[in-house]
């Protein structure tokens, strides 16, 4: 699974909006929805940010791995 789904399914997981993902990560809303859309990718600060938030792994979060769990 790709990066844009995971972020995707993570965030309906917690019935959030992207609206409210936007305003954690302190960016424009058309920048969030371009992570999910796939058109461009978080620097390391948010990545790090998002797999502290939904408390998984850095590889789960960009499909490196299908485990959730942090090591």
């Amino acid at each position: 699974m790709e990066f844009k789904d995971r972020l995707r399914d993570l965030r309906l997981a917690r019935s959030l909006k992207q609206e409210a993902m936007a305003d954690l990560l302190a960016i424009k809303l058309r920048a969030y929805q371009n992570y999910e859309y796939g058109t461009s990718f978080p620097n390391f600060k948010n990545l790090i940010f998002l797999a502290d938030y939904f408390d998984v792994s850095l590889d789960y979060l960009v499909g490196r791995s299908d485990i959730r769990e942090r090591r």
